[in-house]
């Protein structure tokens, strides 16, 4: 187990460069599975989530060479579609290679995969849309096997925009026969960036970014070389951490198009937020407003900026309201910002924050990926010292979180426990 040693109350300033999406690059490693061939995927997160995809993809039979952020993969040793229970429970992406595998095999078994636990993210919208299309499927002690003759092109509604239903049905239909049309897809920026990703390979897919997506299925994929997009998430996570230090901070590497919702909340809370070309800067020199939240399906307000943002409303001045519509269950943090002095009531999927004059240092812990970058983002802005247990849950989505922000100067000092 690792830990933080944080020493609150610097302000952070300078520059960080954002890293390649998270969420993008998993389900675009899981397309490669498609590829008879070898692709290269360029701005590749050092990440425990990319590297438990890495893991699977050798699991299968692909060869995976990882250097710096080039990943080079090669799927035609593929062969094996069985997949490996452990390595499902460790990550909830790793569902994702479902949709290629039958659509390449016509045959995949997994079991159920793991990952945050933040609220129930069933597989049934993944699973009635396969069917759809010809699948049969069968559930078992824990493992759903997915067998069909063929795959034909099928109208799909989902029940609600899932992201990762959405995806899986877009790699299950690209070399189905016929043509497919999902509606209420949902629209997040990973699933253009997977369908550019797709179209480079030779699949023809359009609609992405829109709640009607349609994929004309095709005999085979060629190899390509492809850069993914910058993460968002990490990106208004940067955000938040030069505002709750009443920093100044500038962030390269990023699509401002894509952070509109945390912009326009920043702004008005009253930091300064200046937005040009690939980059924002962000200052703030004193105490914050309340401002109310309710997270929402892209391009509403990312459930993934939810427990950042609750932590700088800790510290503002008045009463907020924070709406989290997407996962019942994610508001662990709540009860760590408590140890930190925060004064938040919870009323069922609302939480009610009342700002404080300050935060103090505590003994925490990470109880999940985002909720862990949020209470690193509260011990920073904190008076003393806070020790946050399991960050082992940031280093799934923030590539060295603590090298990036004590280049900023921030004082975080990893230990082994």
């Amino acid at each position: 187990m690792q830990r933080f040693m944080i020493t609150g109350g610097n302000r952070l300033s300078g520059t960080v460069k954002v890293s390649g999406s998270k969420n993008a690059t998993l389900p675009i490693m899981a397309a490669s599975l498609l590829l008879d061939g070898k692709c290269t995927i360029r701005g590749v997160p050092r990440l425990r989530d990319v590297a438990v995809m890495r893991e699977l993809l050798i699991y299968l039979g692909a060869s995976v060479v990882w250097e710096k952020d080039v990943m080079h993969i090669d799927t035609q040793g593929v062969g094996y579609q069985d997949v490996s229970e452990e390595l499902m429970r460790r990550m909830r992406a790793s569902n994702l290679v479902l949709g290629p595998l039958i659509s390449r095999y016509k045959y995949a078994r997994i079991s159920y995969p793991g990952g945050c636990d933040i609220g129930s993210r069933p597989m049934n919208f993944h699973l009635k849309g396969l069917q759809t299309m010809g699948v049969s499927i069968k559930e078992k002690f824990g493992y759903i096997t997915a067998e069909a003759k063929k795959l034909k092109g099928s109208e799909i509604y989902l029940d609600m925009p899932s992201v990762g239903a959405t995806e899986n049905l877009i790699m299950a239909a690209v070399l189905a026969k016929g043509t497919t049309v999902i509606r209420n897809a949902a629209r997040e920026p990973e699933i253009v960036d997977l369908q550019n990703f797709l179209n480079c390979l030779g699949a023809q897919v359009k609609g992405a970014g829109t709640d009607t997506i349609k994929i004309t299925g095709v005999n085979g994929l060629n190899g390509a070389e492809y850069t993914v997009i910058p993460d968002r998430i990490e990106a208004g996570t940067h955000m938040v951490a030069a505002a709750i230090t009443r920093g100044d901070v500038l962030v390269t590497n990023v699509i401002p198009e894509h952070l509109e919702p945390v912009i326009n909340k920043l702004r008005e809370a009253g930091v300064y937020v200046e937005v040009k070309d690939d980059q924002v800067r962000v200052a703030m020199d004193k105490k914050p407003l309340a401002v109310d939240i309710k997270t929402m399906p892209y391009p509403g307000f990312p459930t993934d900026m939810q427990p950042q943002f609750m932590a700088f409303m800790t510290l503002a001045e008045g009463t907020s309201v924070i709406s989290e519509t997407i996962f019942e269950n994610r508001y662990k943090h709540v009860m760590e910002f408590r140890r930190m002095g925060a004064d938040i009531r919870l009323e069922g999927h609302t939480a009610v924050v009342r700002g404080v004059p300050g935060l103090s240092g505590a003994c925490v812990e990470a109880t999940d990926l985002r909720a862990g970058a949020a209470l690193v983002l509260a011990a920073m802005a904190g008076e003393n010292g806070t020790v946050l247990d399991q960050v082992e849950h940031i280093d799934r989505g923030y590539e060295r979180l603590e090298n990036k922000y004590n280049a900023l100067g921030a004082r975080i000092i990893r230990v082994h426990s």
